[in-house]
């Protein structure tokens, strides 16, 4: 009986250990973030943040059941006693974008979280890794420092326009440490962009900041962890400040920010000591400046001088003597202006261009070619003789005969000056400006010297993000797009959306942003960096009491009206980072600026309902306008149908932002008021027989009132017949400008003319996507002709070669020629429905980093077999569609199609077969 009864006991035992190693070995959550996409932030600007996780692939893991998330103030609390929040086990298959439901946090908290799920068995993994986030100075009574900095404008220095110029400057403070640090933060900003020291070294290698935003609103402070830099007794902070977008020449700037007219920084350094004591060292008036250093001036649109004879060793260390130096004058901090942690990151170097080659040398001077355009600065090594000054200069392209073509620049100066203070080699990297180019003229070097394209190396530079997404095809020109697709999306996003990178202007247009949106979010990594801008955005639009949206922001050209298709980018970008990410939290913060920017319209609607009479880009830069020369840059759609069209396109998101928020009543209010105005769009512009009633036809008018849905279903069928008969008019080639090209293949999509949307993407003549490629691009332009290799340049000085616009296409690239698309919001579900063209591709592939996981689709041709290998992640569900297929010739994975627990069939017709995955990895081959 006792040996018996041990038997069952040690079995039970044995069975109870078995089963509980079973559901303890699911593996571990991975990629925990908080909020866009931060991972163990320091100086993090939300003290509500959400949480993100992904499942690992495994054969155990398909889907989650629960989670239960644990947030504490140190590590061994947990996850056994969560002091700050335990969510419990929450029955939910939600991963990404969990809201913080817990205690309060405040400025300075560091908090630490796990995570652990449950998977479709119901079986719990192992807790995740501890991550932690830590806040920064959340208000502005966090701050005891002083804004400091010495008065540079007395000095007069009169640039382009008689714009004031201010010297750099260089500002310090010694102080001493009792004890052995434990930890220390620094705190900092400027009225500027600074590069900080401690002791004689680099604190961060931020470019530029801290960045750009409506600085009469808001001004972004960083946070760096500087424990490791700090000594006992004698150390010494110094910081770098130069004018940046604050103090400097920003386009036609007004006097919004005449009152911040000398730089100053605000800096506040904060030491825990080993025997617990604390320390603090703000700006103030103890601190010491000069201007009499060896960056003499520096501007954004201009370039930057530096003089090596002004170069003052070791000024950044504790042993340097700044007797000599002068105080620094002081000012408060405003009520008025937030001070916030920076809520995206800042811009790196990001690439160094080392292909460089010699175009041409004449006596002394010599141009370089670094066959790619680009945003950045160059680094040179160059021999000098003493009190020589080398001149950098940029360009995008070279003139016929060799020379610089700067016409484009217009007033933007953009040249560096170094002044050797001894013969030999120098080396030098500007610090406080950028350039958009490709093309490099250094003169005033040693006339004894050979140049080499040693000299010369071009470092890439833009805000810090991830990429995203892949797209690959078996088409060169093809890929060389989606090169320049990309290389124009980081080139402008420097901070903000800019529209160009390398003349006097720079700055966040709306229109241009709302437009490539949804491109820039399957290539980068871009969330945070647009509902930081978003806020911006916001911060402008508060100014005006009728909800106008300026069409630029920051709106440093003080805007006093607003443009349809531009200003729409309150509603539009919001709605479209939702559908890539699934995080609702960007409708919340963005719903009531949307509302106010539907209202701008209400209030410009006039003597005809629902016709709102106000400012308008039009279709901006349509190819082939009825008006020649600048009269015909807004191309030929009539203004009135374009307001009409976005004032019912927003009311209509609007509508759709409010039922995802639950908000029913606006729901239904914005609804009623889209299909009213589509009534009345319809009555206006639109004949019985779908077409425009006005003079002249444009494929925009038609794509508008398509894609847009603001015709009656019989008038649509009509009206796409006509846009049909005016894309055959132009023999089968873009007619559309900026707020036409993006929709041209969403409409031709939905209509099911995939072939003639490969057909127009692959023309090779102007205008075309492709064009630009055969006249030698290596970034999108900003006009479809900015040049040809027969005629030259546009004759036009508005006349970017590197803007994104017109790279919208790339969506339809990823989600048509490669076939992944979201079918909810944040890729919960995944369409993977390539459409293969034989005449022009034999392959193509596109991967996306979704918010669980990644997800691929690559197919190629052979022979007569179409192979498709698709990705699925965990979590997350997709409908295959395999075109050309039936399920007598479908394999998968091998085998023939069987309905499983992990696919289901769920239609097929003579084109198609359309199947049902769970999460996984699939190969599909079928006859063609």
């Amino acid at each position: 009986m006792t040996i018996r009864y041990l038997f069952i006991v040690t079995s039970t035992l044995l069975l109870t250990f078995l089963s509980s190693c079973d559901k303890t070995s699911v593996l571990k959550p991975e990629s925990l973030i908080i909020s866009e996409g931060f991972k163990n932030p320091v100086g993090f600007y939300n003290s509500k943040p959400t949480f993100s996780w992904i499942l690992p692939v495994s054969e155990q893991i398909k889907s989650q059941s629960a989670y239960q998330i644990v947030v504490a103030t140190s590590k061994s609390n947990l996850p056994d006693n969560p002091d700050l929040w335990d969510s419990d086990k929450q029955e939910s298959s939600k991963s990404t974008f969990v809201k913080y439901q817990g205690k309060e946090l405040k400025s300075r908290q560091k908090v630490f979280w796990q995570v652990r799920f449950w998977n479709q068995d119901e079986n719990a993994s192992e807790w995740s890794e501890i991550n932690s986030f830590e806040l920064g100075l959340l208000n502005n009574n966090d701050w005891q420092a002083k804004w400091a900095g010495l008065d540079t404008a007395k000095d007069s220095i009169k640039g382009v326009r008689k714009f004031l110029m201010h010297r750099a400057q260089y500002l310090r403070k010694g102080f001493e440490l009792s004890s052995d640090v434990v930890s220390a933060r620094l705190y900092i900003t400027a009225k500027g962009v600074f590069d900080v020291h401690l002791n004689g070294k680099d604190v961060s290698d931020d470019v530029m900041p801290p960045g750009w935003t409506p600085y009469n609103h808001r001004i972004e402070t960083l946070t760096y962890d500087v424990s490791d830099f700090l000594e006992t007794g004698n150390n010494a902070i110094a910081v770098e400040l130069a004018s940046g977008w604050h103090s400097g020449r920003i386009s036609r700037r007004t006097a919004l920010y005449d009152n911040f007219l000398s730089p100053k920084i605000l800096c506040q350094l904060e030491v825990v000591m080993k025997d617990g004591s604390k320390q603090t060292i703000i700006s103030d008036e103890s601190w010491k400046g000069t201007t009499n250093g060896p960056i003499r001036l520096a501007g954004i649109y201009d370039g930057e001088v530096y003089d090596a004879n002004f170069e003052m060793p070791n000024w950044n260390t504790t042993t340097f003597d700044d007797s000599n130096w002068e105080l620094v004058e002081v000012e408060a901090i405003s009520k008025d202006v937030k001070l916030a942690p920076k809520r995206h990151l800042t811009v790196k170097n990001q690439l160094v261009l080392t292909d460089v080659e010699i175009v041409s040398v004449d006596k002394n001077s010599a141009i370089f070619n670094l066959k790619q355009n680009m945003v950045g600065v160059p680094k040179v090594k160059v021999p000098m003789k003493k009190d020589d000054t080398l001149k950098i200069r940029f360009s995008e392209m070279l003139l016929s005969d060799g020379t610089f073509y700067t016409k484009n620049y217009r007033s933007a100066k953009s040249t560096d000056y170094y002044i050797a203070v001894s013969d030999g080699i120098i080396e030098y990297t500007p610090k406080f400006t950028f350039h958009g180019f490709q093309f490099l003229e250094l003169s005033g070097y040693d006339k004894n010297a050979k140049p080499d394209a040693s000299w010369v190396q071009g470092i890439a530079q833009h805000s810090n993000f991830e990429k995203n997404g892949t797209f690959t095809s078996s088409h060169d020109k093809l890929n060389q797009l989606q090169s320049n697709i990309t290389w124009g999306l980081r080139d402008n996003f420097f901070d903000i959306p800019t529209d160009c990178p390398q003349r006097d202007e720079r700055l966040g247009w709306t229109g241009d942003a709302q437009v490539i949106a949804p491109t820039s979010l399957l290539n980068y990594d871009v969330h945070a960096f647009w509902t930081a801008w978003l806020q911006s955005l916001r911060e402008n639009q508060s100014e005006h009491k009728d909800g106008m949206v300026p069409f630029i922001v920051p709106d440093v050209l003080q805007t006093k009206n607003g443009s349809s298709g531009w200003g729409d980018a309150a509603v539009i970008i919001p709605w479209d980072i939702y559908n890539a990410t699934g995080d609702i939290t960007v409708l919340e913060e963005s719903y009531e600026s949307a509302k106010k920017w539907v209202g701008y319209y209400q209030s410009k609607v006039k003597d005809k309902a629902y016709i709102p009479i106000m400012h308008s880009f039009g279709d901006w830069l349509q190819p082939y306008p009825s008006k020649t020369g600048k009269g015909g840059n807004r191309g030929d759609t009539p203004k009135e149908l374009i307001h009409t069209a976005f004032f019912a396109h927003s009311a209509h998101l609007v509508s759709k932002i409010a039922s995802v928020l639950g908000k029913t009543e606006d729901e239904k209010k914005y609804k009623k008021l889209y299909n009213t105005i589509a009534s009345a769009f319809e009555n206006e512009f639109f004949d019985g027989n779908g077409r425009l009633t006005g003079e002249i036809q444009t494929q925009t008018s038609y794509l508008l009132a398509i894609h847009f849905d603001l015709l009656k279903p019989e008038t649509k069928i009509k009206a796409q017949k006509h846009l049909l008969e005016e894309i055959k008019n132009a023999d089968y080639h873009l007619g559309t400008g900026f707020l036409g090209t993006p929709i041209l293949p969403k409409v031709l999509d939905d209509m099911g003319e995939i072939d003639l949307m490969y057909k127009i993407l692959f023309k090779e003549t102007y205008p075309s996507w492709f064009y630009s490629i055969n006249q030698g691009a290596t970034t999108m332009w900003e006009r479809w002709n900015s040049y040809s290799k027969a005629d030259g340049y546009n004759p036009q000085p508005m006349n970017s070669l590197n803007h994104y616009a017109y790279g919208a296409i790339g969506e339809w690239m990823y989600e048509r020629i490669a076939g992944i698309a979201s079918l909810e919001p944040g890729y919960k579900k995944i369409r993977i429905a390539p459409i293969p063209n034989t005449e022009f591709l034999r392959s193509a592939s596109a991967s996306v980093k979704t918010p669980y996981g990644k997800a691929s689709s690559s197919w190629v041709i052979e022979d007569d077999s179409f192979n498709l290998d698709v990705v699925i992640p965990p979590n997350t569900t997709a409908e295959i569609h395999i075109p050309n297929a039936t399920q007598n010739n479908l394999l998968v994975n091998g085998n023939a199609l069987k309905e499983a627990s992990n696919l289901k069939l769920i239609g097929s017709d003579e084109q198609s077969i359309k199947i049902l995955a769970e999460p996984g990895t699939y190969n599909i081959q079928t006859k063609l």
